[in-house]
């Protein structure tokens, strides 16, 4: 079981293309659609006005004074209670994170409900674009003042490549909400890791600690990335230019991409990332980041594969790579 999107919509709706763009602002799961005409359809779906969302087949947003169904535009109040034609993204996401809550929920943390990477990636089948959006889901930061010390704990790293104190996190929590509970919670939704002094050691693309996968910011910082996937996240989540210097996990042989004004070089050209994990759920830290690396090119990452048949996962070309990294942390920094 996953977390299924859908819109239920009348034909020519001006709020579709909001709903939409504010949807992919939080979520890279696929998003379906549906064109509504009658009131008899619209009862029938569930449609309570142009555009509702339903995740698995439940309207979020259903308030008791509304109509069970009706054909008319729609029009929801946002956190602050202003009218608008779409939920906001800080809504959506909550809504999205709360369904993918219910769903690990309702699968008692069995591999069959993928909510880590490692469970995702010893599923079939694999598809490159969608193939950690189930965690991605579970791992949603939620409410403002849980957004907020996630950011801050992001933008810590990328000015310093560190985690910023333990003030600041306070202070990006505000006032009434307990920085140190927020800090836990991020950790057991698996948005950051904590060591054993509760301090942020790992907040996913960054990490304390050296990895292969070094990233120099254009503004002069090295960080490190936890993964080949990760590495290539930062440029899109800081739109800045980064330059990844990696290794091939077998020969060591230099693995260098160049991101200027979004445009990136690969050195060698025919590098290539695996995507791969490891048996069973847990922390993607433990399970997927030492599994997603970079080869200097297909065949040595071919070689590696068939060598390690207790790794399941995949072969992406740059392309691919890029897009799974910008999918997975470009948002994470929109407010």
């Amino acid at each position: 079981m996953t977390v299924r999107l859908e819109i239920l919509h009348v034909p020519d709706c001006l709020n579709l293309a909001p709903m939409l763009a504010r949807l992919r602002q939080v979520t890279d799961l696929p998003v379906s659609t549906r064109e509504i005409v009658t009131e008899t359809e619209a009862a029938a779906a569930g449609m309570a006005g142009s555009p509702t969302l339903l995740i698995n087949g439940t309207d979020p947003f259903r308030c008791p004074d509304q109509p069970d169904s009706a054909i008319a535009c729609r029009i929801y109040l946002d956190e602050h209670g202003q009218r608008t034609p779409a939920p906001s993204a800080a809504q959506l996401c909550d809504a999205v994170a709360e369904a993918g809550d219910a769903v690990a929920e309702a699968g008692g943390g069995s591999t069959a409900v993928p909510t880590t990477p490692g469970d995702v990636l010893t599923g079939a089948p694999i598809t490159p674009g969608g193939v950690l959006s189930s965690w991605r889901t579970r791992a949603l930061p939620r409410g403002r003042a849980m957004r907020a010390v996630h950011q801050a704990i992001l933008r810590g790293f990328a000015t310093t490549g560190h985690p910023p104190p333990a003030a600041e996190l306070g202070l990006a929590a505000g006032p009434g909400d307990n920085p140190d509970e927020i800090l836990a919670t991020l950790h057991d939704r698996d948005a950051i890791r904590l060591d054993a002094a509760g301090r942020p050691s790992v907040a996913y693309p960054f990490s304390a600690r050296p990895t292969r996968h070094r990233v120099r910011i254009d503004n002069g910082v090295d960080v490190y990335a936890m993964c080949a996937i990760d590495a290539l996240g930062v440029a899109p989540m800081l739109d800045r230019d980064t330059r990844i210097e990696s290794s091939d996990l077998t020969s060591g042989q230099p693995v260098i991409v160049t991101t200027t004004a979004g445009h990136s070089t690969w050195d060698p050209p025919g590098a290539v990332v695996f995507l791969g994990a490891s048996a069973g759920g847990g922390p993607s830290a433990d399970n997927c980041c030492g599994r997603l690396n970079f080869f200097t090119d297909e065949t040595t990452a071919k070689t590696w594969s068939d060598a390690h048949p207790e790794v399941p996962g995949q072969i992406l070309t740059h392309e691919e790579a890029e897009a799974l990294g910008a999918r997975l942390f470009g948002r994470l920094l929109r407010n």
